[in-house]
């Protein structure tokens, strides 16, 4: 398997969705602006993104793949289905208590996570609508993710990285064609998302036929491995609600902020998540089977280079990234955002949020690949410890920030705390002798650096010669902001390579042998 050949096709797929993402977002600022209205909306979507981080994308898939990459190298595809069959069953269970249980305690649920609506009793109320409406959509994700968790592990990786472009292509359409038909207008996002995971999981499911895994659920109780993969499953929990545990923690912060606040964090996130999503999690998608698979052969040299050549495509991609992100924040939330009742103080409150986020963007993006370092070896409890001390150093921040930067401190903090997070999970691979860095580390951030410097200074340049942001419309914007973006990436590369770097330095096709 080539692995750069799967990193471009899962990055494409990626893009395709995050860019329908950011669509999205346009409308739903263009259409309900940042107000009261979609603050009830962003906190009821992010209890179900939340469980769905912990059931589906979080802890579930940290403890299945790698045994199911046992399964698949150890045992016939007859037994394998049985195993597939019996997780599936127990997942639906557990999930579906969760979503009746949520459902009926939707209006309490509102209150513990964003008490600062307290006082607004038709904003508990419509928040809690919304809420009931779009928790079912938890379940519907977990089983999409356990179908492309499969899917990653028989190496298609594409199918999976596209399916969250359904959710954004179902939220474009009912936010453009039936909002005037819904009481209040606000509750056809809900219902969209509900349908984004109906379409998720019905596209995959095809492609599980064609590899001959495509099974019906079923309750069993006395499978070994099914115990094995719940028992891996409480510290893979815990780790992953640690940092749900945070976001839940900013969004109570962020209600007693002034109105608009969630808003302009979620949409300095969601900026922030193109990079993180096309980079990080690309990465770990693609290398967490190999990893796996190196870790069962027992081949701890290929496990370090795997990760050696991960780290360095994040750093190679992701510092430029960080640094672009700070310096084009304005311009990028006027051209995607500031249309309709997304206003010029949105925009600036959005900006100091991003600039903010931008700071920890190099820690979350290379987070994706070392987290995955330690769940291959089926060891959850060291990123746990490293993630509740990260939790607790987040919120002394966020208490000494709040005050001052207000909901900019919030972002502040999560974007310290990943640096922190990563710079321990580095430490503790390297102290466990489980990652040994390859030659040359020294003379490639050099050569970063200094490209990334004469990268900015274009950047700068650049932005000084453009003419007011908000003039003109969409298109106007968009092609102007391309025109930037293209001048800097090319500035980057060219850099790049006066200073000597190749290519072919960081590329790794990976075909049973190493190469550079």
């Amino acid at each position: 398997m080539d692995l750069f050949k799967a990193l471009v096709a899962v990055s494409f797929m990626t893009f395709v969705s995050r860019l329908l993402g950011f669509v999205r977002d346009v409308l739903i600022a263009r259409i309900f602006g940042s107000c009261a209205v979609t603050d009830a909306f962003f906190v009821a979507w992010k209890l179900p993104n939340l469980l769905r981080r912990l059931f589906a994308d979080g802890a579930f898939s940290q403890t299945f793949v790698p045994i199911l990459a046992e399964y698949k190298s150890q045992k016939s595809v007859e037994v394998t289905k049985i195993f597939i069959t019996r997780v599936s069953g127990l997942l639906t269970l557990v999930v579906g208590l969760i979503v009746i249980l949520g459902i009926f305690t939707s209006p309490w649920l509102i209150m513990a996570t964003a008490p600062g609506f307290a006082n607004t009793a038709e904003k508990v109320e419509l928040s809690a609508t919304l809420l009931r409406i779009t928790f079912p959509y938890i379940l519907l994700i977990s089983l999409s993710s356990l179908v492309g968790s499969i899917l990653n592990t028989w190496n298609y990786f594409a199918v999976p990285a596209f399916s969250p472009a359904l959710l954004n292509l179902s939220i474009i359409f009912f936010s453009l064609f039936a909002a005037p038909y819904f009481n209040p207008p606000i509750t056809v996002l809900s219902w969209s998302v509900l349908m984004g995971g109906i379409l998720q999981l019905g596209y995959q499911l095809p492609y599980l036929k064609k590899i001959g895994l495509l099974v019906l659920p079923r309750l069993v109780f006395h499978d070994i491995n099914v115990w094995r993969l719940i028992n891996q499953m409480g510290p893979a929990v815990l780790s992953s609600s640690v940092s749900q545990i945070s976001l839940v923690i900013n969004t109570i912060f962020a209600s007693f902020l002034n109105p608009g606040s969630i808003s302009w964090i979620y949409y300095a996130d969601r900026l922030m998540e193109f990079p993180v999503g096309i980079l990080g999690v690309t990465l770990g998608t693609i290398l967490f089977p190999s990893l796996a698979k190196s870790v069962s052969s027992g081949n701890l040299a290929e496990y370090s280079y795997l990760i050696d050549w991960g780290l360095r495509l994040c750093f190679l991609l992701a510092c430029p990234s960080a640094v672009a992100l700070g310096i084009l924040a304005k311009p990028l939330i006027i051209v995607l955002f500031q249309y309709g009742n997304f206003t010029d103080f949105d925009v600036g409150m959005t900006q100091h949020s991003l600039v903010a986020y931008s700071v920890g963007l190099i820690g979350l993006i290379t987070m994706k690949v070392l987290v995955p370092g330690f769940s291959v070896r089926q060891d959850l409890k060291t990123p746990l410890k490293i993630s509740i001390l990260t939790l607790i150093v987040t919120q002394i921040m966020n208490i000494a920030l709040i005050g001052p930067l207000e909901h900019v401190g919030l972002s502040l903090s999560i974007g310290l705390a990943a640096c922190l997070n990563t710079s321990l999970l580095y430490r503790q691979l390297r102290k466990q002798n489980l990652f040994f860095p390859q030659p040359g580390w020294m003379c490639f951030f050099f050569r970063l650096i200094i490209a990334v410097l004469v990268m900015s200074a274009s950047l700068v340049g650049v932005l000084y010669l453009m003419p007011v942001w908000n003039s003109g419309g969409m298109t106007e914007r968009l092609t102007r902001l391309m025109v930037v973006f293209l001048i800097g990436f090319s500035v980057y590369i060219l850099t790049l390579g006066i200073l000597g770097f190749r290519l072919r330095d960081v590329l790794l096709l990976y075909n049973g042998k190493r190469s550079v």
